[in-house]
């Protein structure tokens, strides 16, 4: 004894001086070996109980707990009985005497113990366990303790880990499931009393009334309470009637004073441990009324947040009560949405949600309420944020995976529930409060748009009942998002930093927003265009005035607004209207297409308005202009303006439409190119270098649209067009930003180009528009197009360093003109290809003299990637045999190592696309390039495979493994081929052929070395790379496959699914090893299973023989699939139990 405590001092005072921040790193390295080694030693355990039971450091208690979870989970199985008998009977006994002395976390580590003794243990060697802890929550003095130990055991059992075998994992289901409604009646009873013995206080000391005007009943008896849930038979009618009327009025509204600390932290624990016990549990009768009345009981605390602190206020600081009672609302709106959330629900328990929904939608009423403590009147503003987060997901599962049970239900009160939903989201008090509402309603019309379409005989009743919700839904949205009626709000949005998705807080705000109103517009798309109209045109009206204010000063030309409100007024109606230009442009949709004509006159009025617009803002310029609010104003003009082009470019799809049209009607036909004349002619002179990057990046886009969608065939003919290709030619727009180049530079090509609507092939003038084209890019190539001898550049670095620039900027031209025509006709792309002719040639030949530096030939293999992808047919087989043949002969192994070990990540790129190009190759149907085949996959396999197999290069070998299975996919027949001459004379034999073995089994092989791998991307990419190969060509079926590799695959799978590398793929490698497996049954279960078990370490025989007796012999797949997880499981299990034995223990 005297030894084991002198051991306790050493160990205390160790543990004090490794948390001491005195201490050196290296003592504390000492120490730790120290203590180390102690957990090491055989009897370890028996000195850790006696510290336990001796000491009063934290340190040492948590050691040592630490010292007997490594036991109990890694050596249980090799003690002894008594020994076991010894420890739960030690940790118990001094877990009932310590539970209240100890701090909380040493607490919640003995009932982890205590609970993973009773995973492995119980019932068979400790059927105690659970009585013992049911028995605990029933005393006063221990029901911390028992709901502790009833979650710990919900969390450990419900879901165990995977050191149990699959037989105990079902079996513990099983059991728990049995103690499920003991559990879940002992926590309601002790929720329950909590409530009963604060009723008792209100009736003898009642606080101020927050509820004045309601009524409230003394609770002084729990037989006085009336239940909010009954197990009578439910009367669908009445109930879904009374709806929004409160089920039981006496004890929901009756206001409980603030919990006391002990009464508090109890109900915090009964609700975490529900939640938890919910998430797990199938719904049923076990989850009684009692229950789901007293939970609605604290969900209810969470709406009476300020009232509750304004009672706290007046009392005592010194007594023990909390003012957290919101807290509890919160936990308990978790049990209901753990509830919610299943999508199963049995038709026993359909008469429990209604009552549920019936009590949430009570709360709802109380929720928007208007409040009599706020300056606002809004209650939500007073409440707790995670309870108002808490009560919209409620909403939200409500409407995604219920509301359809209900909703057809006469009796059902859905508008008066989209009305306190209304509510709700316009009083939300956070943005991400009100963004979260907006996706309950998206939800909803989600739901009522597939409803409409899928009953088109109903389909105008289901319209006209939402009709007024749904419009009184997009006005306040529309109201909310306009400065006029908000300012104040909208001003603290952020409207400067992006976050991931380059969106600022505004827009982000505004795109949310406008998308709900796209979606009401889908069900009524001409009321929503009227609501929207309306405002717009206001904001319009007033930003044509402002030209009367313009006067001429000795500064230039300056706005005569000079009056700070009206200047607050200008900036307020300008934001509007950039806004309700994008809202305008989210609508075109429902102006085209089968609606054109139906809805031409208000498209021609609103396009007429927006070009007006254009012509507006880009004759004056009042981004030029001089303010009283220049810093403010001047960005609201250059966003109008910008937001105008971009609302054109929207409806550049109508004007595409109405110039299809018009010209079936000759009367329009003027109309329509005086339209589009004016539009171009007035954005023309916004190419300058004065302009503001917002305008010009808005007006290319706008003039893209014009020659892609549109294409009038008259452009040409207009001044500003002509001069915009002299400009361009003579490099007029090289100062522009690379992004508004390249748009511009696409725009004038494209016109050239695309082919026009409506006019037949005979009248397309392709001769000189093919060029115009060709002459227009040489222009803008022409320093390029210096460097055709290459010559001069070979072997003199400052040339070529002088020439990279021209180089780089030419490639990403030329490569952005190929890839923006990969879609369009054959004439095209025919032009296209000519034009650039030259151009191409010359790259082929700097190819070799940049060779060693990756940044340019990124680019030079990006615009060869863009052309095989978008030219193949034009560029013909010579020249891409050619260009193969050369990136082959120059992409040696070591060049390889070089581009792919570069410094930068360009190297990597480089080897990327030119793996894409490949492929694109090997995709070709026909037989030319097959004679490429043999060194394409020499280049893969001998010289690209072996630097890249084992370097971290995801998006290379994704590539890689892409082009391995495209070109298997592509060209079966390079590898296997079937004799259709020898089918026809004996169809029973095995005719097909297998070439190339040594090329089949390499590929083979990548595939499998990449399953050992860590990247879950290439492990997905492959295992449906072989499943597709197997569903198209039998894979699995051939005999080089089924002889050499087919067991190897199948070990590497089952291998990855017992070590646990990939398991968000589990489903997938399961169905991979059955379909493997289902080419052999016998010989999988003869053959394989027996070489598999024989090669796995760490189990014995026996084990062996239970595994294999144990993996049933079933053929079809769930079965198999199911057997194949129960032995991976059990496999683990036994090599976990055995490694955790110790030397000289009984196997078993």
């Amino acid at each position: 004894m005297a030894s084991d405590q002198d051991s306790l001092r050493a160990l205390e005072t160790l543990m004090s001086e490794f948390f001491d921040g005195r201490t050196t790193n290296e003592r504390k390295r000492q120490i730790e070996e120290l203590l180390n080694n102690f957990s090491q030693q055989r009897d370890a355990w028996k000195h850790s109980l006696f510290f336990l039971a001796h000491t009063n450091n934290e340190y040492v208690m948590m050691f040592c707990l630490t010292v007997m979870d490594n036991l109990i989970n890694k050596q249980w199985i090799g003690l002894g009985a008594s020994d076991k008998m010894e420890i739960r009977g030690t940790l118990n006994s001094f877990l009932l005497s310590h539970h209240t002395r100890v701090p909380s976390y040493i607490r919640n580590k003995l009932c982890k113990l205590v609970v993973d003794i009773g995973r492995i243990d119980w019932p068979h060697f400790y059927p105690e366990f659970f009585t013992s802890m049911l028995q605990l929550i029933q005393q006063p003095e221990t029901v911390i303790l028992g709901i502790v130990l009833i979650q710990m055991t919900s969390e450990e059992l419900a879901c165990p880990r995977e050191d149990l075998s699959a037989a105990r994992k079902e079996e513990l289901n099983r059991l728990l499931l049995q103690q499920v409604p003991t559990m879940l009646s002992l926590i309601s009873n002790t929720l329950e009393a909590t409530l009963d013995k604060h009723r008792h206080l209100v009736s003898a000391t009642p606080p101020p009334s927050p509820t004045q005007g309601r009524s409230a009943v003394s609770a002084s008896s729990k037989s006085g309470t009336v239940a909010l849930f009954t197990s009578e038979p439910v009367q669908h009618g009445a109930i879904l009637r009374s709806m929004f009327s409160s089920p039981m009025k006496q004890a929901q509204s009756t206001c409980l004073p603030p919990l006391d600390s002990e009464s508090h932290h109890i109900c915090v624990l009964s609700l975490h441990c529900l939640s938890h016990l919910f998430s797990w549990i199938p719904l049923s009768t076990t989850i009684t009324p009692n229950l789901l009345s007293t939970i609605f009981h604290f969900a209810a605390f969470g709406c009476e947040v300020s009232q509750r602190h304004k009672t706290s206020s007046h009392s005592n600081p010194n007594t023990s009560f909390t003012t957290d009672n919101e807290s509890l609302g919160v936990l308990a709106m978790c049990c209901i949405n753990e509830l919610l959330a299943k999508i199963c629900v049995p038709q026993e328990f359909e008469d429990f949600l209604l009552q549920m929904f019936q009590q949430t939608f009570y709360l709802l009423q109380r929720l928007t309420k208007e409040s009599t403590t706020t300056s606002s009147g809004n209650k939500l503003e007073e409440l707790e944020e995670s309870y108002l987060e808490k009560f919209t997901e409620f909403l939200r599962l409500f409407v995604s995976v219920h509301l359809r049970r209900f909703e057809e239900n006469n009796n059902f009160p859905i508008l008066d529930f989209l009305g306190l939903l209304f509510k709700y989201t316009f009083k939300q008090p956070s943005y991400d409060g009100y963004f979260a509402c907006l996706d309950v309603w998206g939800i909803f019309l989600d739901y009522l748009t597939v409803k409409i379409e899928n009953r088109t005989i109903n389909s105008s009743d289901i319209i006209i009942r939402y009709k007024e919700a749904l419009l009184l839904l997009t006005t306040h949205i529309l109201q909310k998002l306009q400065f006029r009626y908000n300012q104040s709000q909208l001003e603290e949005l952020d409207d400067e930093a992006l976050d991931d998705d380059s969106e600022t807080e505004w827009m982000q705000f505004l795109r949310i927003s406008l998308e709900l109103v796209a979606k009401v517009a889908d069900i009524l798309p001409a009321e929503v265009f009227r609501i929207v109209i309306e405002p717009f045109l206001e904001a319009l009206d007033i930003y044509h005035g402002l030209e009367r204010f313009l006067v001429n000063g000795p500064q230039g030309r300056k706005l005569n607004i000079a009056a700070e409100n009206e200047c607050r007024r200008l900036h307020c109606s300008l934001r509007d209207l950039s806004s309700l230009f994008q809202a305008l442009g989210r609508l075109v949709d429902h102006f085209l297409g089968e609606y054109f004509a139906e809805r031409f006159h208000d498209g021609e009025v609103l396009v007429g308005r927006l070009a007006r617009a254009c012509i507006y803002s880009s004759k004056l310029k009042l981004y030029e202009v001089n303010t009283f609010a220049q810093n403010v104003l001047r960005s609201d003009f250059i966003v109008a303006h910008a937001q105008a082009l971009a609302a054109m470019k929207a409806f550049s799809h109508w004007i595409s439409q109405y110039y299809v049209e018009a010209h079936k009607h000759p009367e329009q036909r003027q109309k329509c190119n005086e339209l589009i004349s004016t539009v171009v002619e007035s954005i023309c002179p916004l190419f300058q270098k004065q302009v503001p990057e917002k305008i010009l990046h808005s007006v290319t886009h706008l003039l893209l649209s014009i020659v892609t969608t549109i294409r009038p065939s008259f452009l040409l003919q207009l001044p500003t067009i002509q001069t915009m290709y002299n400009n361009a030619s003579q490099g007029g727009y090289t100062d522009f930003s690379k992004e508004v180049q390249l748009l511009l530079y696409r725009s004038l090509s494209h016109y050239l180009l695309l082919p026009w609507p409506s006019i037949p092939e005979t009248e397309q003038d392709w001769v000189s528009r093919s060029t115009h084209h060709e002459t227009f890019l040489k222009q803008l190539t022409k320093d390029y197009m210096q460097l055709k001898d290459v010559t001069t550049l070979v072997g003199n670095k400052t040339l070529q360093e002088q020439a990279k620039p021209c180089i780089k900027k030419t490639l990403k031209l030329l490569t952005d003109q190929v890839e923006s025509i990969t879609n369009e006709v054959v004439k095209s792309k025919a032009i296209c290809c000519q034009s650039i002719h030259d151009q191409t040639q010359i790259t082929l030949a700097l190819f070799p003299v940049y060779l060693h530096q990756p940044d340019v030939l990124e680019d030079m293999l990006a615009f060869f990637l863009a052309l095989f992808e978008g030219l193949r047919v034009q560029l013909g087989v010579p020249f891409t045999q050619q260009t193969i043949q050369t990136f082959i002969t120059v992409f040696t192994r070591e060049q390889l190592s070089e581009t792919i070990l570069h410094d930068s990540s360009a190297g990597c790129r480089v080897v990327e696309r030119f793996l894409k190009i490949l492929k694109l190759v090997v995709e070709e149907p026909g037989s030319a390039f097959k004679a490429l085949l043999p060194g394409i996959i020499t280049i893969c396999m001998e010289q690209i495979y072996p630097i890249i197999a084992e370097r971290s290069s995801p998006d290379i070998k994704l590539v890689f493994f892409q082009l391995l299975f495209r070109l298997m996919q592509y060209n079966w027949r390079y590898f296997f081929k079937t004799s259709v001459v020898n089918i026809l004379k004996n169809p029973s034999a095995k005719t097909e052929q297998s070439f190339n073995e040594a090329h089949f089994t390499s590929i083979m092989q990548s595939f499998g070395q990449s399953f050992l791998q860590s990247d879950l991307s290439i492990f997905r990419h492959n295992l449906e790379a072989l499943e597709t190969l197997n569903e198209k060509w039998k894979l699995y079926q051939k005999k080089t496959f089924r002889n050499v590799m087919q067991y190897q695959f199948i070990n590497v799978l089952i291998q990855v699914l017992v070590h646990k590398t990939h398991d968000l793929l589990q489903e997938e490698i399961a169905a991979t090893v059955f379909n493997m497996a289902a080419v052999d049954f016998d010989g999988f279960y003869s053959t394989f299973l027996p070489q598999f078990l024989r090669a796995s370490e760490g189990i014995d025989e026996n084990q062996r023989a239970v595994l294999r007796e144990n993996f049933t012999r079933d053929k079809d797949m769930p079965s198999f699939v199911g057997n194949l997880q129960r032995f991976v499981n059990d496999l683990r299990y036994y090599r976990l139990c055995n490694t955790s034995l110790p030397s000289g223990s009984v196997t078993f």
